[in-house]
């Protein structure tokens, strides 16, 4: 009876399942080649499953082709891919056990726990089915060709390795994202509804696809998916999908950004406290809200306030929360609130509009998003996009670009010989735009370079007309971003715009801020040494703020330190600040450097900077900043 049974078993059998499943490992196979995956420990996992799969799917066919075909005088090949199908299958379900607690990124010693487990029920298995066959116990082919499953090892092996998944997945369920575990549940409870359909009709064909359905789980949620499964978020691009799409439907949203600057680098992210706390936030307040990372530090919470509609009370009950962890962590912190903007959505610029209100937020504040920002981030868009004009133009005499001079007072010869060159955009419709608006812009896209050539260009015509009109002009200093030295043609670029105007190399200086990055103090060296030779001035601008190194500004060939107003200012305000100022510039005379005070605002600065070993003056106390052409207010002509 049981081999009549175990005979219509085989004659119900079809390759179709197989084939499906060696049909879909190949389109997931196709689909990684043609998408970027990171290649991590848990991909190379994820990939030798799918190759086992394979592998499985191919004994099985050949297992039931060669019983099919009767070949009772040697029934070799018939255990051998049986043996192949089941070890292969035996392997996908350590490979399920061993790549949940990769992506868990479970400790050593847990993680060795769960390797074992998988071993010792990978050979048990193994072992007792190969034993079960040759002892007569298991799977016999008997000699009328007839075949006696007897003890089913296969069946206590899927739940052994069944439990163990479901233990690590529901014990470390805090490790990864809820939606990702719902996931990965869901398809799990497909298998084993279809494996238990199998059972009751006596058939085995779709036993191989039970095991792909949780492959496609993992290439869609963790390989192929936005979604980050530690911390919950999707990518940037979701991002602006999702607003694309609220703002095609009607949808109107509540928008949460939370930016933290010390995780906000390449190399950083958040700490597991942290992404614990994200998780809980996006997920307990606000129904239906998604959450996305813009950047290793800013993630953003969007929710429908349809599904919201006591938004304001959850706010502020989150703020609350909120709060009370930051008295834990003390980390700095930049939160942005507020109703979708229907400007910015339709435009889908949250993710820059965000960052415009970042800018100028202080540390550690809550920022409710107002239709001034709107205003405010129009005129940054504007600004910026002018600046790409110009970048692209790269025309020397842009008269958007505008030259404005401070001028310095030279102590020893007490006059006006010296001034610092000031860059001023003045664009249509908005007019004079002040430096501190559009530096940071120039330089976070590369149109820093440009602008400088413009204002040297211009700079180095109005020298050469002073000169001409019989002014005496001993330099005018041009400030230069370390950004742009890291240009292999810099050097170049300056000295082809000061040979084209006609002018002597040293009536040009050049003003630099230290940089802290070795690389940028390597290249920064370099370049000054080789302008230098063609009598460049350098001048380090705001020594005694920020990062200031005595030992790396002595290697650094600079003629003039300039004091920053801070120091002018401490130097006032008591004796052992003025005494330690003091001693700084008196040690940069002996050491054959110039000392230049900026912020001299008052008599007092200027006899205070004046003891305290000054050869140049600068500040309001002599004038403002004014158009290069008003040096000639200043500047003296030479003696007939």
């Amino acid at each position: 009876m049981n081999a009549m049974a175990n005979s219509a078993y085989f004659d119900n059998y079809s390759p179709v399942g197989d084939f499906i499943s060696i049909a879909l490992c190949f389109v997931i196979i196709a689909l990684i080649q043609s998408t970027y995956v990171a290649r991590k420990r848990s991909f190379l996992i994820f990939s030798g499953m799918v190759l086992f799969i394979v592998i499985a799917a191919y004994a099985d066919v050949l297992y039931h082709v060669f019983y099919l075909n009767h070949l009772h005088d040697d029934h070799t090949l018939i255990y051998l891919f049986r043996i192949i199908y089941h070890s292969s299958l035996f392997i996908v379900l350590a490979g399920y056990i061993v790549y949940i607690v990769e992506v868990q990124q479970l400790e050593v010693r847990k993680k060795k726990v769960a390797y074992i487990l998988a071993a010792v029920g990978f050979l048990v298995t193994n072992v007792v089915d190969i034993l079960g066959s040759i002892m007569g116990f298991g799977f016999v082919v008997r000699p009328s060709g007839n075949t006696r499953e007897g003890f089913n090892i296969f069946i206590l092996g899927y739940l052994y390795f069944v439990i163990i998944v479901m233990y690590y997945m529901f014990r470390y369920r805090s490790r990864l994202f809820s939606r990702v575990m719902t996931g990965f549940y869901s398809t799990m409870a497909v298998s084993f509804v279809m494996l238990a359909i199998q059972g009751i009709f006596n058939q085995s064909a779709f036993t191989t696809v039970t095991f792909v359905f949780p492959i496609i789980a993992m290439l869609y949620l963790i390989h192929a998916s936005p979604y980050d499964i530690s911390l919950g978020a999707v990518s940037v691009s979701s991002f602006e999908n999702h607003i694309k799409y609220n703002y095609k439907t009607g949808k109107d949203f509540i928008i949460m950004s939370l930016y933290m600057r010390d995780f906000d680098d390449e190399n950083s992210h958040f700490p597991a406290e942290i992404q614990a706390l994200i998780r809980e936030f996006s997920s307990t307040y606000f129904r239906g809200a998604v959450l996305f990372q813009l950047s290793n530090g800013h993630v953003v919470l969007v929710a429908d306030t349809n599904k919201n509609p006591d938004f304001e009370n959850k706010v502020n009950s989150l703020l609350n929360n909120f709060n009370k962890e930051y008295e834990r962590f003390r980390l700095d912190y930049k939160i942005i609130l507020g109703k979708a903007i229907d400007e910015i959505s339709k435009r889908n610029e949250y993710v820059r509009f965000l960052r415009h209100i970042q800018h100028g937020m202080p540390e550690n504040n809550v920022h409710f998003i107002e239709y001034d920002d709107v205003a405010s981030f129009n005129k940054q868009k504007f600004i910026l996009d002018e600046l790409g004009d110009i970048y692209r133009r790269k025309d020397l005499n842009d008269p958007r670009v505008e030259v404005y001079c401070q001028p310095v007072l030279n102590i020893k010869t007490q006059k006006y010989d010296t001034a610092e060159a000031l860059m001023r955009l003045n664009l249509p419709d908005i007019g004079m735009v002040f430096p501190d608006q559009f530096i940071p812009l120039a330089e976070e896209n590369d149109f820093i370079h440009v602008l400088s050539l413009i204002i040297l260009n211009k700079t180095c015509n109005m020298i050469r007309k002073l000169i001409v009109s019989g002014y005496e002009v001993k330099r005018i200093s041009v400030n230069i971003s370390v950004l742009e030295l890291r240009d292999d043609d810099f050097c170049n670029d300056i000295g082809t715009v000061i040979k084209k105007s006609g002018i002597p190399d040293d009536k040009i200086a050049i003003e630099i801020t230290e940089s802290q990055n070795e690389s940028d103090f390597l290249i920064m060296k370099s370049k000054i040494n080789e302008l230098k030779e063609h009598g460049i001035t350098f001048y380090l601008d705001d020594f005694g703020t920020g990062y200031s190194n005595i030992e790396r500004i002595m290697e650094l060939p600079f003629d003039i330190i300039k004091f920053d107003r801070s120091l002018v200012i401490a130097s006032g305000s008591d004796t052992k600040s003025e005494q330690m100022v003091g001693s700084l510039a008196n040690m940069f005379n002996e050491l054959q450097y110039s000392v230049l005070y900026e912020g001299v605002e008052n008599d007092m600065d200027e006899k205070l900077c004046i003891d305290m070993s000054a050869s140049y003056l600068q500040g309001y106390k002599y004038s403002r900043p004014v158009p290069i052409e008003r040096l000639t207010d200043f500047f003296e002509k030479r003696d007939a």
